[in-house]
């Protein structure tokens, strides 16, 4: 079977990836809306009739609009709008039941880059019982600039913007309610994200201390843990602790490499994520949904 796909937003970052990552693919049959006519309703929702499933690589208002137009056609959703809302499949793959859901759901809300790797981080944790649902979690990271959108890339290729910056410090990033839900936490974490000058690459951390960790956790027993709720999964690699991490270690694939940091004397522990912020954390992942969700190697083109 042959799937009919539109991506509404292929001229953006996440749209441009996805069709590369779907070129040569003899499954999968893109239709495409005359660039004249990109933000012209009727002509949308020509394609969206024509196609078995839609991505949207939107802004969130435009996706809720998006949906409106889509009829009964099948959706993954890049955009934040969709990720808490009813009705809608959480697009990460990794998790318990996920994959099964994803196959059948008719709208699957792609998992955000920031959200991928902290929910990777804390969610094998709490199914192992190691973090209660109240623990205070503490996250930091950075990204390439890339995940700022079309004015900071302007101000990176203009040689405006600083070479490291940090932002969402008033707590009220986008990415965390997402977080909260499906890492299963009734308190809300304490997330500190920063951009570096470079592209594309992220690093999370999650930085734990034995204060409020259940039972006697050492590095082995969280790694341990990782290894466990991974073990099926084709994507993530739980690799030794490096001395140095490189947010760019695996630019340019759907890879996310997780290790397990720390003093177990002190009681002290940082558990990291690398992914790429356009790949993993974003078209990456698309992919992986659409394969699941028209029956193909979840792997196909990644």
């Amino acid at each position: 079977m042959v799937a009919k796909l539109f991506i509404d937003g292929e001229a953006g970052t996440t749209g441009l990836q996805i069709r590369e990552r779907l070129d040569g693919r003899a499954d999968v049959d893109l239709i495409s809306v005359d660039p004249a006519r990109r933000k012209d309703a009727d002509a949308r929702a020509e394609a969206f009739a024509q196609a078995d499933i839609a991505i949207l690589c939107l802004p969130d208002d435009a996706a809720r609009e998006a949906v409106t137009l889509a009829g009964d056609t099948r959706i993954i959703d890049a955009s934040t709008a969709h990720r808490i809302a009813p009705g809608w499949t959480y697009g990460m793959p990794e998790l318990p039941g996920q994959r099964e859901a994803i196959a059948g759901a008719t709208r699957v809300a792609n998992v955000g880059c920031y959200a991928t790797g902290s929910i990777a981080l804390i969610r094998p944790l709490r199914d192992a019982g190691i973090l209660p649902p109240e623990y205070a979690a503490t996250l930091t990271g950075v990204s390439g600039y890339t995940g700022g959108g079309k004015a900071l890339i302007a101000e990176y290729d203009a040689g405006t913007a600083p070479a490291h910056f940090l932002y969402a410090l008033g707590q009220s990033h986008k990415h965390v309610p997402e977080i909260m839900r499906y890492a299963t936490l009734t308190v809300q974490p304490a997330f500190q994200p920063a951009v570096g000058n470079f592209a594309q690459g992220m690093v999370v951390q999650l930085h734990l201390h034995r204060a409020g960790v259940n039972g006697d956790a050492t590095r082995d027993t969280l790694e341990e843990a990782m290894r466990a709720f991974y073990a099926e999964a084709r994507f993530v690699e739980v690799t030794p602790a490096p001395d140095r991490l490189d947010p760019q270690a695996v630019n340019g694939s759907n890879r996310m490499l997780i290790s397990v940091h720390g003093d177990d004397t002190a009681g002290i522990w940082t558990l990291t994520a690398t992914l790429d912020n356009l790949g993993k954390g974003a078209s990456g992942t698309a992919v992986q949904n659409l394969n699941l969700m028209i029956g193909a190697d979840e792997g196909a083109g990644l």
